[in-house]
């Protein structure tokens, strides 16, 4: 279990975090977000050790993290970290080494993982040599291979292609039932929405928001009615309080709601038309985010 509590971090006089707690247990997928600048990176570097934090603490499994548990980590940077000059069987020796494996565990590791991210034959091969999308496989592996109990995954999909990107979900889904915790950060929402439990979402290091994903949802009243049929009293519609717009998306129509409350007024006005599509959808995190980040900046 990670827990991070109450961590500042300054530079000079910068406050790049904020007074930040939370805690991901072994097997969840915790999701961090922000745009950039919002102290994603911070954070991640005083989780794996490489920063201290001003004030505050954060365990893993209970103990303080320092050189002794950071070999129980993993670390999916959105940038490169590869050794492009080396074969894809010498970058993972070396970081396997670092992590305080044997060669042979390591090949073991190694050979199982090519098999399963469909390169089996790319051992001998230079980094610098593979497309985009197959240094980020390698990237997951050199993650991987030590089978950390924490595991961070920033942008781990960047570069891949759907195919490649379904068999990275399922190696996540597999290492979070084999009782990893993941920390999963992204600017794609829709990936978050589909792994994350939990969240935060920072805006100049500073959570604005925090909690379970269907809670979050819940509490934030905004809903949408997706609308499909013929002679649809758009006029009649519009003048309904609580109606904040509406807009033609291929053959249906998003009519944006100030909360659930409104839906029945929408549906007592369309009930002698012909409707074929009456449907009342939570808001998605997508929505969430923009407004709750942009709010903060109009502040």
């Amino acid at each position: 279990m990670l827990e991070v509590k109450n961590i500042v971090k300054y530079y000079g006089k910068h406050k790049a975090v904020d007074h930040l707690s939370f805690s991901v247990d072994a097997g969840e997928i915790f999701g961090l977000l922000g745009e950039n600048g919002a102290g994603k990176t911070t954070t991640f570097r005083i989780i794996m050790g490489l920063l201290d934090a001003t004030s505050g603490e954060v365990m893993l499994d209970g103990k303080p993290i320092d050189y002794s548990m950071t070999d129980h980590i993993g670390f999916v940077t959105e940038e490169r970290s590869l050794l492009t000059k080396l074969t894809v069987k010498e970058q993972i020796i070396y970081y396997g080494i670092l992590k305080g494996m044997d060669e042979d565990t390591i090949m073991v590791e190694l050979e199982k993982w090519l098999k399963r991210f469909d390169i089996p034959d790319y051992m001998d091969r230079k980094i610098k040599e593979l497309s985009k999308g197959n240094q980020q496989k390698i990237q997951f592996i050199s993650a991987v291979i030590h089978h950390p109990k924490l595991l961070i995954l920033d942008e781990p999909f960047s570069g891949l292609d759907p195919i490649n990107v379904k068999m990275l979900k399922d190696a996540i889904y597999e290492l979070q039932q084999e009782g990893c915790a993941i920390i999963f950060s992204s600017h794609q929402m829709e990936y978050i929405e589909n792994f994350c439990q939990k969240l935060i979402i920072l805006v100049k290091g500073k959570p604005v928001v925090d909690g379970y994903l269907k809670d979050i949802k819940k509490a934030y009243r905004k809903k949408t009615v997706l609308l499909r049929g013929e002679d649809l009293p758009f006029e009649k519609i519009e003048k309904i309080p609580g109606v904040i717009s509406i807009k033609p998306i291929r053959d249906e129509y998003e009519l944006k709601i100030t909360d659930e409350q409104v839906a029945p007024k929408i549906f007592a006005a369309i009930k002698n038309s012909n409707v074929t599509k009456f449907d009342v959808t939570e808001p998605t995190l997508n929505e969430i985010f923009i407004e709750k980040v942009g709010n903060v900046h109009e502040k």
